[in-house]
């Protein structure tokens, strides 16, 4: 039988996990959205 333990932490290691490329997905997004911003400031959005 699996311990409880065991079982919390394999969550917590899927739930960390997750964030983690949820975060990094936003701060990628976030440094490609500074880079594609021109630098004299025209936007056309």
């Amino acid at each position: 039988m699996v311990g409880i333990r065991d079982v919390g932490r394999f969550f917590l290691f899927i739930v960390g996990g997750l964030v983690a490329i949820i975060v990094g997905s936003f701060m990628i997004r976030g440094t490609m959205h500074m880079w594609d911003k021109p630098e004299n400031g025209d936007d056309e959005d």
